[in-house]
C-alpha cells in the first residue's frame, strides 16, 4: 500500500482552502485528490468535516515546523481515534489485489481516513521533519519533503525560484 499517496491527500486539503467554499468546490478537491466516484454522494456535512479536518492538518504542518515532535504525534494520534482506519483488499485498473483505506461511509470520513494515516505512516517511516511549510513568503502552503536528503524548503519549484530570485536581488543591492 503506498501511504505517501495518503500522505498528499492532507497536503491538497491544506494548500486548498478556496475549494471548501462550497459542494461544488469539495467535489473538484476530491476528483484531483482521486477520491470522488460519480455517484457518490456529497453533503454540507463533508464540507463542514473537511474544514474542520483541514485546520487540524494545518496545525500539524506548523507544529512539526516548530520541531515539536511530541505534539505532532499526539494531535496525529487524536486524529486517528476520531478518524479509526478500516484496511479494506480492492482491486481495480487491472491491478493485482491491494490494500485501499475505507471505503465505506461518508466521503469525510474516507478522506480524512486516508490522509491522517497518509501522515502517521510518513512520520514514523521518514520522522516529523518531512512535514513542511513553504519558506517563500508570503505563501506558506504545506508540502512533504520526500528528497533523499531531507533538504526541500518550498512548496514547488516556482516558490524556490521567486525565493532565490529575491534572495539574489537583495545580495545585489546590498553590495551596491
Amino acid at each position: 500500500m503506498d501511504l505517501t499517496s495518503y500522505a498528499e491527500l492532507a497536503v491538497l486539503l491544506i494548500n486548498s482552502p478556496e475549494r471548501l467554499s462550497g459542494l461544488e468546490g469539495l467535489r473538484l478537491l476530491l476528483e484531483e485528490g482521486g477520491r470522488y466516484r460519480p455517484g457518490c454522494r456529497i453533503t454540507r456535512s463533508d464540507l463542514e468535516a473537511l474544514r474542520d479536518l483541514r485546520e487540524e492538518l494545518l496545525i500539524v504542518f506548523e507544529t512539526a515546523e516548530l520541531g515539536d515532535e511530541e505534539a505532532v504525534v499526539d494531535r496525529l494520534n487524536s486524529l486517528l481515534i476520531h478518524h479509526p482506519v478500516q484496511p479494506q483488499i480492492s482491486g481495480h485498473d487491472g491491478e493485482r489485489w491491494h490494500l485501499h483505506l475505507t471505503e465505506g461511509g461518508r466521503m469525510a470520513d474516507q478522506y480524512a481516513v486516508g490522509a491522517v494515516m497518509g501522515l502517521a505512516t510518513m512520520i514514523t517511516d521518514l520522522g516529523v521533519d518531512r512535514l513542511g511549510l513553504c519558506q517563500a513568503a508570503p505563501c506558506r502552503r504545506a508540502y512533504l519533503d520526500t528528497s533523499s536528503n531531507r533538504s526541500r524548503r518550498y512548496c514547488s519549484e516556482r516558490c524556490a525560484s521567486r525565493a532565490n530570485v529575491a534572495a539574489y536581488r537583495a545580495r545585489q543591492k546590498v553590495g551596491q
